[in-house]
């Protein structure tokens, strides 16, 4: 068999004319440290801030220190299969976690990766953890509420959509129970939902998505859970991983609600990294750039404007104090971040007032341009009539005879406290609050006695739905109250045919 000459010649300029020359560099460096969730390496002479690095195992880290001779690496993983002399490579890409709606309903790691054993997340989207805060010019002022369903807090201290608000008080005061409440009440209200649980125990973590799952809430939610025994960079980077996963929403037109859960563990987080990364530290051991650490994030949440299509994220910071001290230095770094804070008392909390929000030291900086007219106008006096109640409360254990307008006063505020009280899990929509705290304002709730105003409460709401939902769909739908006596006739017609404790065992008896 002959093979001619012309065919050897077209085969090879055919191969020649498919052969592309691509040369692979990858710039690598040498491990010469590592320790605590922290490794140092030389050699990696163009690394970037932030970038993600890979070392010879498998596991990633983030460049967090570029120094002179080496760069500071945070190890984002087991740490204890690398050892020093072990290769590491740059990425040239910087932290990035996956976004999407393929994310919602499921609980993952900072890093994006499922961790609730529902198999992969389908995803090819992803945003860098770190990102400049939308500019002045790129946001509109906050003025739509965001309903927490929890009366206290939309009478007193209201939230707007893209606004940031503290929720602070010791620990074991309800704090992680307000902020699932919020998210309990934003079913059927188009808002997406992140909960980002930093340092928590597993088991905890656990509790809180089947409380969500059990209401409904983990088909809008994203769980993003750094445990207790997870490595503190891990703790580090989650709350920037949810912002990421947030923004991805906000950007595409919608309103976002996140919680950070909480910023205090992941302040000692990167203290701890800072310390070990050698970095000086400041007042109490935390770095000086602690306070940027937290105002680069919850300064991401925002309600962008008409042009960027007009998202929001709202941010739900919660910070834990130390006996109930709020100057110490975490807590007055945020306090002066974000736009007002709901403060718990644990005192208040003991003595069955739940939810614990003091009223006095709990603010709102967005104040009643988050709130709907009908809840102002029930809802105005109810500051001073609180602080007026605490301070009569504190005067009248010192002596017995007070005159008829104090007790009256006292009878009031008790009633008014007792209004307060809200069950666990059970946020009530904006109509019933109005409804309830109108009752309240117009003095129906003054002559019923104090063990019966809950069930008076509740019994309202029943009476409203059964025979006046018209009124409830009227304040849902304008915000404002109902024109006329309409609304003051309803309340009334039900005060005269609720039956008190006391009469009901009347009745009993003479039967």
């Amino acid at each position: 068999m002959s093979i001619k000459t012309e065919e050897i010649s077209s085969l090879i300029k055919k191969q020649l004319a498919n052969y592309q020359d691509q040369v692979s560099v990858e710039e690598t460096g040498t491990v010469t440290y590592v320790g605590d969730g922290v490794a140092r390496a030389d050699g990696l002479e163009n690394a970037m801030a932030g970038e993600l690095l890979e070392f010879s195992n498998g596991v990633y880290g983030m460049a967090q220190n570029l120094e002179s001779n080496d760069v500071g690496i945070v190890i984002l993983g087991d740490f204890t299969g690398i050892r020093e002399g072990d290769t590491v490579k740059r990425t040239g890409r910087i932290m990035e976690v996956p976004v999407g709606d393929a994310l919602l309903g499921r609980v993952v790691d900072p890093l994006g990766r499922p961790i609730d054993g529902l198999g992969e997340i389908k995803t090819d989207k992803t945003r860098p953890i770190e990102r400049k805060a939308p500019g002045v010019m790129e946001r509109k002022s906050v003025s739509e509420p965001l309903q927490t369903g929890i009366k206290v807090i939309d009478a007193l201290v209201p939230i707007g959509r893209g606004q940031r608000e503290l929720i602070i008080g010791d620990r074991k005061t309800g704090k992680t129970a307000i902020a699932l409440d919020t998210i309990i009440n934003q079913k059927d209200k188009d808002v997406i939902c992140i909960y980002v649980a930093i340092g928590q125990k597993e088991s905890t973590v656990r509790a809180n998505v089947e409380t969500l799952r059990k209401f409904g809430a983990m088909d809008y939610t994203i769980v993003v859970s750094a445990s207790a025994s997870n490595p503190a960079p891990m703790l580090y980077i989650a709350p920037y991983a949810g912002a990421a996963m947030g923004e991805e929403f906000m950007f595409g037109g919608k309103d976002v609600l996140i919680v950070y859960d909480d910023l205090s563990k992941q302040a000692d987080a990167y203290r701890e990294l800072s310390l070990i990364l050698r970095r000086p530290p400041g007042r109490e051991a935390y770095p000086g750039d602690i306070f940027y650490t937290h105002s680069r994030l919850l300064e991401r949440a925002a309600r962008l404007s008409d042009d960027l299509g007009g998202g929001s994220m709202t941010a739900l910071p919660i910070i834990q104090t130390q006996a109930g001290d709020v100057s110490a230095y975490i807590p007055t770094n945020v306090i002066s971040i974000t736009d007002g804070q709901i403060f718990l008392d644990a005192d208040e909390f003991y003595a069955g007032q739940r939810p614990a929000i003091d009223a006095g030291t709990s603010v709102s900086r967005v104040g009643g341009d988050a709130q709907i007219k009908a809840m102002k106008k029930v809802a105005g006096t109810l500051r001073l009539d609180i602080a007026s109640y605490n301070e009569l409360a504190s005067f009248a254990q010192f002596g017995s005879d007070l005159d008829d307008a104090t007790q009256a006063k006292l009878a009031r505020g008790q009633r008014t406290m007792e209004v307060l009280k809200q069950g666990l899990h059970q946020p009530q929509s904006a109509a019933q609050q109005v409804v309830t705290l109108f009752a309240l304002s117009r003095g129906f709730i003054d002559k019923i006695p104090l063990d019966d105003v809950q069930r008076y409460e509740s019994e309202l709401a029943a009476y409203m739905h059964a025979n006046h939902q018209d009124l409830y769909d009227d304040i849902t739908k304008t915000g404002k109250l109902p024109e006329g006596d309409s609304l003051q006739n309803a309340v009334a017609d039900f005060s005269k045919s609720f039956q008190t404790s006391d009469s009901q065992k009347k009745a009993a008896a003479n039967k």
